[in-house]
């Protein structure tokens, strides 16, 4: 059996969380390729709201095997809490809950280099979430990295001491003011181990093969968006590992040729958290409209989102470089009311029309060229058939559809599960 991959195509915040829990249904595998704890994925159903981080959004169905991934950096503190979060759902986390051994550990000096780095920056900072996911990633390239597995061996603490000692010179060396007290820090975090401990470790890449051979369904959850893309993202204002399609191999073990549908997910308008480039930025009424109807802060920073028009040269470029074969459209809801909407169709690069993302789109080089298209002022929350929308919105999905060349398969009306049209 192929694998299926989710991905967010923007700056991330796409509603990734809220699409995978509405397709777990389909599949008897979730697997969470990369990322850690940065992440925040909303899902929302019988009035409750659930954030999670680290674990992957199918956990809420009964069938689901839901798997980090190797590619995935694990924040032991994080985990736990939102495991004592999840406590009241009667969760079977030992049999439904699997990590790879060779997922990489969050270590508290991880995030303390992390603030140390980002305030030596100073003005020229990247806007990090400090959850340490930077300093982890650098680590497992530089191959001193604490994974998974090797807290199954008996001199795991040394490992952890030599690479924290080594954490703190390096936080010497950026002679930045971090007040922090490491032996609280430690304290919380080999409690947190402790309960780590107590779920199932497995070696991903062998169960996702036998699942393959087995005959079951996997979906591969991503975290971010393709923008963040450390090679292919806004850089350096970008996360730390692969965002797009190819992390999917890279993250699970799972070959090229085994990837089938790629579902791209955007928002019908663009958002951005932290700093970075963002060409279609709004700094006006319609901005902070968008912001306020979108409820557009991040989950897990609680930072407010930068709002702008729709980017479709870099939509169709996230498009283009992960291989999607459906997009799925959120949000469509809070563009209810405006009556004219602006799409961004190609840049002016240094006096130039050009229709591709270029190297650099920062705002002295790059400005974002528009074309309008009527609005809507109908509410959408309501709607639980596609033949109930208005036309305007449904020319706005086709020209997207047009332009890009992928069907657009889903369209989100709502943050919750109900809230959701899968189109013919």
């Amino acid at each position: 059996m192929a694998v299926d991959l989710l991905l967010g195509l923007q700056w991330g915040d796409e509603g990734k969380g809220k699409i995978v829990d509405v397709l777990t249904k389909n599949y008897d595998i979730i697997a969470r390729f990369q990322g850690g704890p940065n992440a925040g994925h909303t899902l929302e159903f019988d009035g409750i709201k659930h954030v999670l981080h680290t674990i992957p959004s199918g956990i809420f169905h009964d069938k689901a095997i839901n798997l980090v991934g190797n590619g995935v950096v694990i924040d032991p503190v994080i985990f736990k809490k939102e495991l004592d979060n999840l406590e009241k759902f009667n969760i079977d986390f030992v049999s439904k809950l699997l990590i790879s051994r060779k997922a990489h550990i969050i270590l508290p000096t991880h995030r303390l280099l992390d603030a140390a780095s980002e305030t030596a920056k100073g003005k020229a900072k990247i806007g990090s979430t400090l959850k340490g996911i930077g300093p982890t990633y650098m680590d497992k390239t530089g191959r001193n990295g604490l994974r998974i597995g090797d807290l199954e061996l008996s001199d795991w603490k040394d490992k952890y001491r030599s690479l924290a000692n080594k954490h703190e010179s390096m936080i010497s060396y950026y002679n930045v003011d971090i007040q922090y007290s490491l032996e609280e820090l430690e304290k919380e975090f080999f409690e947190a181990v402790e309960a780590l401990k107590k779920l199932t470790f497995i070696d991903s890449e062998d169960y996702l093969h036998k699942a393959q051979q087995g005959g079951q369904t996997i979906l591969a959850e991503g975290a971010q968006g393709s923008l963040l893309d450390i090679d292919f993202g806004t850089y350096p204002f970008v996360t730390s590992s692969n965002t797009t399609a190819a992390g999917a191999c890279t993250g699970l073990g799972v070959a090229p040729n085994q990837i089938n549908e790629v579902y791209g997910i955007f928002k019908a308008y663009t958002t951005r958290v932290g700093s970075g480039p963002f060409p279609t930025e709004l700094f006006d009424e319609d901005g902070a409209r968008m912001a306020k109807v979108g409820n557009e802060f991040g989950a897990t920073t609680g930072r407010p989102r930068r709002c702008g028009w729709l980017d479709l040269v870099a939509l169709k470029y996230t498009v283009q470089i992960n291989g999607v074969t459906q997009l799925m459209m959120m949000k469509g809801d809070v563009l209810s009311g405006f009556d004219t909407l602006k799409v961004c169709t190609k840049y002016n690069y240094k006096g130039k029309e050009i229709h591709h993302l270029p190297f650099n789109i920062e705002e002295e080089n790059v400005s974002p060229i528009y074309e309008e298209v009527k609005g809507w002022q109908e509410d959408l929350t309501q709607m639980t058939s596609e033949d109930q929308f208005p036309q305007n919105f449904s020319d706005y999905i086709k020209y997207i559809e047009d332009f890009i060349g992928v069907p657009i398969s889903i369209v989100s009306l709502g943050p919750d599960r109900k809230q959701t049209i899968i189109r013919n």
